[in-house]
This record gives C-alpha cells, sequence and structure tokens, in this order.
C-alpha cells in the first residue's frame, strides 16, 4: 500500500468516526435553520459596515456610527453563540477539531522517526511552544 493509499483510507477512517458524523450533522443543522441564517447574515453585514466605518479617514469616520455597530455586532454575536444549534455545533467542532489534531500529531511524530504504533497524542497539547518532542 503507498502512502496516498493509506491516508485514503484514513480519510474514510476519519469519515467514519463519530466526531465527523456529530460535526456534519451540526453543520446541515445550523445551515436549516433559517432564524439562525438570518442572524448570522445579519452579523456579517453589520460587520461590513463598521469594517466600512473603520477604513475611512480619521477626519470622516463616525464614532457614533462605530459605537453603535460595535454594540449591534456584541448583542448579535451573543445570541448566535447561546442558540442551542451554535452551542451544538461548537462542541462538534472542537471533538472534530481534536481528531484531527491527534491525527497530525501522529503524522508528524511517525514522521520524525516515532514508533507508530507507540506515539502518544496524549502528551501533544497542540501548542508546539511548550513541546520539546517534535523537534
Amino acid at each position: 500500500m503507498t502512502v496516498i493509499e493509506a491516508a485514503r483510507k484514513l480519510g474514510a477512517a476519519i469519515q467514519a468516526d463519530e466526531a465527523y458524523i456529530k460535526y456534519n450533522e451540526a453543520v446541515k443543522k445550523n445551515d436549516e435553520n433559517e432564524e439562525l441564517q438570518v442572524k448570522i447574515s445579519e452579523f456579517n453585514i453589520k460587520r461590513m459596515n463598521l469594517d466600512n466605518e473603520l477604513a475611512k479617514e480619521d477626519s470622516e469616520k463616525n464614532e457614533e456610527k462605530i459605537k453603535a455597530y460595535n454594540d449591534e455586532l456584541r448583542a448579535l454575536y451573543d445570541e448566535i453563540i447561546k442558540n442551542p444549534l451554535m452551542v451544538e455545533f461548537n462542541n462538534a467542532k472542537a471533538g472534530m477539531d481534536k481528531l484531527l489534531s491527534d491525527v497530525n500529531s501522529i503524522i508528524m511524530m511517525c514522521a520524525q522517526g516515532k514508533d507508530p504504533e507507540t506515539c502518544d497524542v496524549s502528551s501533544c497539547t497542540g501548542n508546539c511552544s511548550g513541546c520539546s518532542g517534535c523537534h
């Protein structure tokens, strides 16, 4: 088996993993929820309005508009992030991110000569700055 063939098998295994399944279900629920999508669209429009106002020359900036956009953005963000579907999505995304981080850690350790059967992902925090094992 070539490395590419093994990677394809790994891809299939990732897609069969519970973390992947939960993540994709959460994405689908969010995408299909009209109320949540409207809030996200509103947030993006308000963010663009804020960005446009901030990009103006200092003499043309309207500080009242900037404050209003910031306040509206914070309120919308709080609504979005507290939505049960978004909470579910964020939890599922964290699980998927952990799975991919663990897989990547094993691949990196193996590429550096560690034994694929015994390299330990639990010792990897994902923050390379505190690690002495990879390099």
